[in-house]
């Protein structure tokens, strides 16, 4: 169905890129006009255009002149002039779709012309890649045709500085990988002030390998923590307790849905080794989450599949790339439960601090776009959830290459021997080899083979993948052999024959030249000869038939083989590729079904040999079909990823614009009479309810006041009253108590002093409420089993908690600005403010039984000053006693002594008291 419905809304395709080929038409036609201006006139055409744009033009209008003049300018700054269909790919870039070109199609070319009409807003524009190599390389590479036309480029990395940041996003177009965007996005509304904010909007966005990003990576969350509390010996503890469990005894294990859960017998004999009485006993559910990690961890999670141990460390291998995912932790203590079970050092379970999924990050663009050599599989689901459809555009010149038909053989075992064959009669002839594996395990096992038949080789895998690129640039050299993970070195270009710019470093390195300190005349020594070495062996690479891409299984995505397939045969070059199967790999054992079955049953009806593969459409039916499924799963776990997402995102950014609004300067106390009046009317409807006098709890309403404001004197409320009387009594106690505490603190003070509060309760309120979202969404799948659809219990679930929460917040700011005491210290300098060395502390949650409420208090010391200046906190000061009189009259046994000890009235001067 997903095939049918794709089917049907690219539909039409055909008539928009006939549409795209007359626009790319107009861009030629203005190719010798641009041709006959000079680099200056060339470079002058970006304030033009800008200003063209200011006067109402729309960048489609603009669009053939900018076409025309980066497409000349590209020629002469960096050697490549774009190709017709280049240009076609650029258009539909510039209309929001996803451009899906084949591999050595240019596409990190074809990105500048979109790139640079549409940062002609002026607003920035973002483009997207996988990892911090390309984004470094293509703002270099790219940035001289940028900055020859007059704009500026950025670059954002991992780790760095945030004073590099700003100038980054104010650059025309900034370069960056997905993950650093989306953590800016988060930091950005975590600061406590305005100016450490780096994005400046989300105007539009490229997202280079767009199915690598926004399907490959959109399972996993972008998440900020926090550290936390939890002991890592209870991690040790459950990790000792599985191991040795018997599959389906005690443990019953569905890899396919990645489920697993303990029978009855095995958990008594968790529970056993535990000393724990019933692990579901626990009503927090703590015990029964560290129970199905620890499961998880033992039994679905293997090293060097989908992690890997380095460095005593366990880091995350991304499943579709193959690459390590520095910095990243799974969630929900799965990371620490790995770290138990492989004896390294367990880290704190972090708590979220901030966290957002990448389609809900993307879908902030206002226009958003991408290219890929392979998008069509995931038509519908782009267009589902980001409503971005995908153009195929047609390649510079005709493909090539020959896809050769898959062999299966019965076992894994003669398969590998048979891939193992095949390198080996290919590199004899000195045809190039790139070999596809899906797991590390796999790499590392065909390597050893090779090592033994002596066939040098080089490895590329998340162990050993700082080298990508260079690695990867070489695998087309004459007899050349690369065993590669899924990754495969996206972004890279295999040449025939090597590529000319890495082979000379290589030559340098290998002559003893340190390439810091090569001259050019030595640098220009060592391209030339690598020129003629490269030109000589791509005659023979394309007598022995081109690069050969080889593949030891099927992927359980139909797009990560197109990706592998995609590597032979760019831009016309000759090439082949062969995928092995067994009947034995995950994928058809899991996911083949009956058909599979079938299969292995007619090979030991027919006495096949095990070295005699089998080819047969029938296979090819059945490894397609087993491959839809696994697409289908996978779709339909991102979607819920996004669904529960799309509930908090609403909440997120309803936040986060309150946090902008504060750190915009917005007035506070202008707006406090609005809170006051909230908080005093949810107070009363809670110890008020209804029209039943008896009903309600006006002593409970006084304590409210008293914890409040911090005061005993709280006006007497009579049953005799009504409740809008007794709501506007409450409300104008509090509001004068709070006009009160802002005379006395002065209205610059008040200002800033609220802003700061503001900023602190939304923070911690709103951290704390993500780890309560977290475990009601771990939870809230068994609410399936009383026939409630789990999705709407949590929405209704969130909707009620965040009511909650703002009720809260509102209260917290209230409480901590009306419980502010001043003790004026002395000044050191006399014409400074009075109450620029003030102390303010108050709770923003007073100690004692407040029910569920958190405990625990603020104490901050004020430093701003009305000149804007920080000024030092005030050091403690003696205690000294009043001349008559209890000098301790009227201290509260939570609030700071008056000695200036910084320690409680009770903890201090109020023991003896």
């Amino acid at each position: 169905m997903a095939g049918l419905f794709s089917k049907i809304l690219s539909m039409g395709s055909d008539k928009e890129l006939k549409e795209f080929q007359k626009i790319a038409d107009r861009v030629n036609g203005l190719a010798p006009t641009y041709a006959g201006k000079s680099d200056e006139e060339l470079a002058a055409m970006t304030p033009l255009l800008k200003e063209r744009r200011a006067n109402g033009e729309s960048l489609d209008d603009l669009l053939p002149d900018a076409f025309a003049a980066v497409r000349e300018m590209s020629g002469r700054v960096i050697g490549m002039r774009h190709f017709d269909v280049q240009v076609v790919g650029a258009v539909a870039l510039h209309r929001g779709m996803i451009a899906e070109m084949k591999t050595g199609e240019g596409k990190t070319l074809v990105s500048t012309l979109a790139g640079y009409l549409n940062a002609l807003d002026g607003k920035g524009v973002h483009i997207v890649t996988v990892n911090d190599y390309l984004a470094r390389r293509d703002a270099q590479w790219m940035g001289r045709l940028y900055r020859a036309m007059g704009m500026n480029v950025g670059l954002l990395q991992n780790g760095m500085p945030l004073g590099d940041k700003h100038p980054a996003y104010a650059a025309d177009v900034t370069y960056g990988t997905n993950s650093e965007f989306g953590f800016d996005y988060l930091r950005d509304n975590m600061v406590t002030q305005a100016s450490r904010r780096v994005q400046r909007g989300h105007h539009y966005a490229i997202v280079d390998e767009v199915d690598s990003i926004l399907i490959d990576e959109a399972r996993t969350p972008l998440i900020i923590s926090g550290a936390g509390t939890k002991s890592a010996s209870i991690y040790r503890d459950f990790a000792r307790a599985v191991k040795g469990l018997v599959a389906d005894e005690d443990y019953e294990l569905d890899e396919a849905k990645h489920t697993i859960m303990a029978t009855d017998e095995g958990l008594k004999k968790i529970e056993g080794r535990l000393g724990i009485d019933n692990i579901y006993g626990d009503m927090a559910g703590q015990l029964v989450n560290h129970l199905q990690q620890a499961l998880k961890a033992e039994y679905m999670f293997h090293r060097d599949q989908q992690y890997v141990v380095t460095g005593g460390e366990v880091k995350i291998v991304d499943e579709f790339t193959g690459r390590i995912m520095e910095g990243r932790r799974y969630s929900e203590g799965l990371h620490q439960a790995i770290e138990a079970k492989e004896g390294v050092k367990v880290l704190e379970e972090n708590q979220t601090l901030a966290t957002i999924t990448l389609q809900n990050y993307f879908r902030l663009y206002d226009k958003l776009s991408g290219m890929t050599g392979t998008a069509m599989t995931e038509d519908g689901e782009f267009r589902e959830i980001y409503k971005l459809p995908v153009q195929e555009i047609p390649p510079n010149r005709p493909v090539r290459r020959v896809d050769l038909d898959d062999q299966i053989y019965r076992t894994v075992d003669h398969k590998f021997a048979a891939v193992a064959d095949d390198i080996e009669r290919r590199h004899a002839k000195g045809q190039p080899v790139l070999v596809g594996t899906v797991t590390i395990e796999s790499s590392e096992r065909l390597s050893d083979t090779l090592d033994r038949r002596g066939i040098r080789h080089e490895v590329l895998n998340a162990k050993f993948h700082e080298r990508e690129a260079q690695i990867v640039a070489q695998a087309g050299r004459e007899g050349a052999v690369t065993i590669a993970t899924n990754m495969a070195g996206r972004g890279t270009d295999i040449l025939l024959g090597g590529n000319p710019e890495v082979l000379a470093e290589d030559m340098l390195v290998a002559e003893g030249v340190e390439l810091e300190e090569a001259t050019q005349e030595q640098r220009d020594d060592a391209l030339a000869r690598a020129k003629a070495v490269c030109s000589e062996e791509r005659e023979h690479v394309v007598e022995a038939g081109g690069l050969c891409v080889i593949g030891t299984e099927r992927h359980e995505s139909r797009r990560i083989d197109n990706q592998l397939r995609g590597r032979s045969g760019r831009q016309g070059d000759p090439g082949e590729t062969q995928f092995y199967l067994s009947l034995e790999d995950d994928l058809m054992r899991l996911f083949g079904g009956d058909r599979m079955d079938r299969i292995g049953a007619m090979m030991q009806r027919y006495d096949m040999p095990d070295d005699m593969p089998l080819q047969a459409k029938m296979v090819s039916k059945a490894v397609e079909s087993a491959q839809r499924k696994i697409e289908e799963i996978n779709f339909g776990m991102r979607k819920n990823v996004l669904d529960y997402d799309d509930v908090m995102n609403q909440q997120r950014q309803v936040i986060y614009a309150e946090r902008n609004r504060i750190l915009d300067g917005e007035d506070l106390v202008g707006h406090v009479q609005e809170v006051l009046d909230q908080t005093c009317e949810t107070a009363v409807d809670e110890f008020c309810p209804g029209k039943d006098v008896e009903g309600w709890d006006l002593d409970g309403l006084r304590g409210w006041l008293e914890e409040l404001t911090g005061r005993k004197d709280t006006p007497e409320l009579d049953a005799d009253l009504d409740r809008e009387r007794i709501l506007s009594i409450v409300r104008g106690y509090v509001s004068d108590l709070y006009a009160q505490r802002s005379e006395a603190l002065g209205a610059d003070v008040m200002a800033d002093l609220s802003q700061q509060v503001m900023l602190r309760v939304i923070d911690q309120r709103w951290m704390t409420y993500l780890q309560e979202m977290d475990y009601l969404k771990t939870g809230i799948g068994l609410r399936g089993f009383g026939q409630r659809d789990p999705l709407v219990e949590y929405k209704q679930e969130a909707y009620r908690a965040f009511q909650a929460l703002v009720n809260a917040m509102y209260e917290d700011y209230i409480r901590t600005l009306l419980r502010i005491e001043v003790s004026t210290r002395p000044q050191p300098e006399p014409e400074r403010d009075n109450l620029a060395g003030a102390t303010f502390s108050g709770p923003a949650e007073v100690d004692g039984d407040q029910g569920d409420r958190p405990r625990g208090r603020i104490a901050a010391t004020s430093n701003i000053a009305r000149d804007g200046k920080d000024r030092e906190p005030a050091k403690p000061r003696p205690y000294v006693k009043a001349e008559s009189g209890d000098p301790y009259a009227g201290v509260g046994r939570n609030d700071p002594c008056p000695c200036g000890s910084g320690k409680k009235f009770k903890n201090c001067h109020g023991k003896k008291h």
